[in-house]
């Protein structure tokens, strides 16, 4: 049986059971991007197929998948490839181009789009165990938790942004909240000012950012969101070290701190020095953040109770900064979605 599997660890787990005609292609082969966004195509049959959580998370899957794997094996050693896959965190495709878990349990079927009831997505081990001690956590806190939203990306899986990148970042960050901070005062700072005062942050603005700093008269609505990104600033901060501490989101972040935290040292001090934390810590960060932007946005929707306060600016914010930081769908600051 012809069996091709998709594994979204970043290391190359070894094949480690009997087979034969083995392929195997990474994100160093040109080819494996198109045939992944192809594979994401029949998994939801070209759009045509309604969404559904299981869907959705094969969907997440084939996105992040580092290594394609294609061999023949016997269907005596069906256990054999069911262990290997949970270890390379492996979704399969069979001849019926259904996707399937590593136990070969129908995920999506290929004509229905239907799971079989007991499938199974497979996450890394430290992915899943951080989502059960953040729920444990936030039920503590009598915050409500989703039992459809999945575990955050697991350590072996993620790539983070370079620490110099995260540096410039920030630069961009600041440089453009501070605009829209002065627009809102009524007191604007002109792009010609800015410049003047940090060059190297107009190195680092996205397109976006550099539309809203040199048009003259910005949308209002675009002054308050980008006067928001204080928040993403923050969190940036904080992942390189810079705030001993995330505090909780139930209020804005100590705006004149972080200002004084990015105005104490020059521009090129910022970016030579970041340093990153330890990738754990980020994604529990990450998971905890996406748990509370949820529970925030179904208290907003009424469906679920608040008691914790918490500001959904604030989290949004965070979990577009996390979302970047790791590398959410691959996507520019600029793109950087926030689904829940």
């Amino acid at each position: 049986m012809i069996v091709n599997a998709y594994s979204t660890l970043c290391e190359l787990t070894e094949i480690d059971f009997a087979h034969q005609d083995s392929e195997h292609r990474d994100r160093t082969d040109s080819s494996l991007v198109p045939h992944l966004g192809e594979m994401m195509g029949v998994a939801c049959n070209r759009g045509a197929r309604e969404m559904s959580s299981t869907l959705y998370a094969v969907m997440r899957h084939l996105e992040r998948t580092r290594h394609h794997f294609r061999f023949e094996v016997n269907h005596n050693d069906m256990d054999d490839l069911a262990v290997w896959g949970w270890k390379s965190n492996s979704i399969f495709t069979f001849s019926d181009r259904s996707f399937r878990d590593p136990a070969g349990r129908i995920l999506v079927h290929d004509e229905t789009g239907e799971a079989e009831g007991n499938a199974t997505i497979p996450y890394p081990i430290d992915a899943i165990e951080r989502m059960a001690d953040t729920r444990q956590a936030l039920a503590a806190m009598h915050i409500p938790t989703s039992p459809d939203l999945p575990p955050v990306v697991g350590a072996g899986e993620v790539t983070m942004r370079d620490d110099e990148t995260i540096g410039w970042r920030t630069l961009a960050l600041f440089i453009v909240a501070v605009r829209a901070e002065s627009l809102a005062a009524g007191k604007p700072i002109t792009a010609a000012q800015l410049k003047m005062k940090s060059p190297m942050a107009f190195e680092a603005l996205s397109p976006a950012e550099r539309e809203f700093i040199e048009t003259e008269n910005p949308d209002p609505q675009l002054v308050v969101n980008f006067a928001w990104r204080y928040e993403a600033l923050y969190l940036l901060q904080w992942a390189l070290g810079l705030h001993s501490e995330l505090s909780f989101a139930n209020e804005i972040c100590d705006v004149p701190h972080v200002a004084e935290t990015m105005v104490s040292r020059p521009d090129r001090e910022i970016v030579t020095s970041a340093r990153l934390r330890p990738t754990n810590q980020i994604l529990d960060a990450l998971d905890t953040n996406t748990r509370l932007l949820w529970a925030a946005r179904a208290a907003a929707m009424g469906t679920e109770k608040d008691q914790a306060g918490l500001d959904g600016g604030v989290l949004s914010e965070r979990q577009h900064a996390l979302n970047w930081l790791t590398q959410f769908s691959g996507a520019a600051w600029d793109e950087v979605d926030t689904p829940t």
